[in-house]
């Protein structure tokens, strides 16, 4: 592969990525409540499902999803639904006392990760997408594999810096805010995984 190839191709990547998407929000939400550190556990998971994505696409399973539209949709409406769940109870733990909302706030390692990758594998279209936009900029006349790894490490490392820079800017409005205010940060955050699970919703609609 070309630096000229590959350099199209992070500009492509670095253009998809301009839009929020549901990984981003939810980044946003999880690092208000949990803090940035442990935000980034949420999104190895999302980058997890990626690489998944990413093998699946590359082994030609893209074809075998496409052609199941009920296991696409109790994909995504799972993922939908564990996110309106989480969010939901968030919500309704805030109204409880203010001691009480921040020891809920702080989730299991093991749960912030699930939520980035339940977010993240919530849409198995990914796996069309890295199929639809791989060959675009491979060569057939080098080995694949090789090819196939560039392009797919080169997003998860883009993909890792937007996840990282939102989970910033949600820990940074956390920071500024005063202790009376933090349950309305323990509010934002289970509007979050509602809205998260929303945009989902409304992609898988519109798909």
């Amino acid at each position: 592969m070309t630096i000229e190839t590959w350099a199209l191709y992070v500009g492509t990547v670095l253009l998809f990525m301009c839009t929020p998407g549901p990984s981003h929000l939810l980044m946003l939400s999880v690092s208000a409540s949990n803090g940035f550190q442990r935000s980034l556990v949420t999104a190895a998971g999302d980058l997890t499902a990626n690489a998944i994505q990413i093998v699946l696409a590359g082994v030609g399973l893209a074809a075998a999803l496409s052609a199941s539209e009920y296991g696409f949709a109790v994909v995504k409406w799972l993922g939908v639904s564990y996110l309106i769940w989480l969010g939901t109870n968030q919500v309704i733990r805030s109204f409880k006392t203010r001691g009480a909302a921040a020891s809920a706030g702080q989730a299991s390692l093991k749960s912030l990760w699930a939520r980035g990758f339940i977010t993240s594998a919530a849409n198995p279209k990914a796996v069309v997408f890295f199929a639809a936009l791989f060959p675009q900029f491979l060569s057939s006349a080098h080995s694949l594999l090789p090819q196939i790894l560039v392009l797919g490490f080169s997003y998860i490392l883009i993909d890792g810096i937007f996840l990282s820079a939102y989970g910033k800017c949600g820990n940074w409005v956390a920071m500024k805010l005063s202790d009376r205010k933090q349950v309305w940060v323990e509010r934002f955050a289970g509007v979050g995984l509602i809205g998260t699970a929303l945009l989902l919703g409304l992609k898988s609609q519109r798909s």
